[in-house]
């Protein structure tokens, strides 16, 4: 392998852009190649990357001779065919968006990949680095004495408009708690070192996208809900997500609670949708509340501006691809973030809108006895 790092990117709309910017900022990292088939996002991906060479189709991709690692940033639905055409063809280490997979039909062919692809395979978890929430994950277990609960809040913008309108269908986005909610069933996991047993959850769709309509179609993905999730450890995590609440000081709350004390994580969304009028944007804290002395401590975890001007996930993404790095580099020997995290995330997901659609409660084995079998 070369001094410098060669990306090959698959998919560069709105995600894909973000990446790019902070690829830019790596030491000995470089895009130099980029499948985008839409004309629009392919020449704003160009204008960030100007050295790549743009190509029409996967296969022109994975054939430019100077690659060393992938990165999937493609609609969610096209990611499990993709990766396969990668191992087929020429399997190198890949760093695939979530969610990993969409459909629960696809769990045969991730198995294959599983068992057969011979490069590591890294699921981007962007929300594991942003810096509260590492701090509150470095910090939760000896401020609570043990997570016994453990609660998530997001409180944020809608769906914002993609190419072609993709995400506002389930059959393209996997479901809202699969497509935006993978983050936060993968941080249960992290943060309880347990797994996920059954799921009850309640959502719906009663307010955005209902007067949107696409070539005769209506949106059918849900903007809110609850879900209970239930862990083999006996401890249990819950979810909010509101996807109306554009208002809020902070997009997300991290809540966990144990016999010692109480942890909480405020992060604020991307600064680019800040009011001008109320001036700088907050500062992410973190606030532990031990029940002996009494009384919360709070401190500010500050992100770096240039980490911050470079995407929306409060400098995480930077971070993500600095280990990332590592690990193509052969500095590190394991993804952080393994296809069997990225896959219980999706399994998760999908076990609370099946919950919300059928009004029970769902056994995390009745979804993945196929990729065990």
């Amino acid at each position: 392998m070369s001094q410098i790092t060669r990306y090959g990117i698959i998919g560069c709309g709105m995600m894909g852009q973000e990446h790019l910017q902070n690829i830019a900022l790596l030491d000995g990292a470089e895009v130099a190649a980029i499948f985008e088939p839409d004309a629009g996002m392919a020449a704003k991906s160009l204008a960030l990357a100007p050295k790549a060479t743009l190509y029409d189709s996967l296969e022109a991709l994975v054939a430019h001779p100077d690659l060393d690692c992938y990165l999937i940033a493609s609609p969610n639905f096209r990611h499990v065919e993709q990766l396969t055409y990668l191992a087929k063809h020429r399997p190198l280490p890949v760093l695939v968006e979530k969610p990993l997979f969409t459909d629960p039909a696809q769990q045969d062919s991730l198995r294959e990949i599983r068992d057969s692809y011979p490069a590591p395979i890294w699921v981007a978890m962007e929300y594991r680095y942003m810096p509260p929430i590492t701090a509150f994950l470095e910090a939760a277990e000896g401020a609570t004495g043990g997570i016994k609960m453990l609660s998530l809040r997001e409180h944020r913008f809608p769906f914002l408009q993609k190419v072609g309108d993709w995400n506002r269908f389930n059959r393209y986005t996997g479901g809202t708690f699969v497509e935006k909610c993978c983050h936060f069933f993968d941080l249960m996991r992290l943060a309880l070192k347990s797994e996920p047993v059954r799921v009850l959850a309640s959502g719906g769709m009663d307010v955005n996208h209902r007067d949107e309509a696409y070539d005769g179609e209506t949106p059918d993905i849900l903007d809110n809900g609850f879900v209970i999730v239930d862990f083999a450890s006996g401890a249990r995590a819950l979810l909010e997500l509101c996807m109306f609440a554009e208002g809020s000081r902070y997009q997300e709350e991290v809540c966990a609670t144990g016999p010692k004390g109480k942890i909480e994580a405020y992060v604020p969304g991307p600064g680019r949708f800040w009011p001008d009028h109320l001036g700088e944007a907050p500062i992410p804290q973190l606030i532990e509340s031990p029940r002996d002395p009494k009384g919360p401590i709070a401190r500010d975890i500050p992100v770096d501006p240039t980490l911050l001007a470079a995407g929306d996930h409060n400098g995480s993404t930077f971070y993500q691809h600095q280990k990332f790095l590592d690990l193509v580099r052969g500095k590190s020997q394991a993804p952080e973030v393994s296809l069997n995290d990225g896959y219980m995330a999706v399994i998760m997901g999908m076990a609370a809108q099946i919950s919300m659609k059928e009004h029970r409660a769902v056994e995390i084995s009745e979804l993945t006895r196929a990729m065990n079998g």
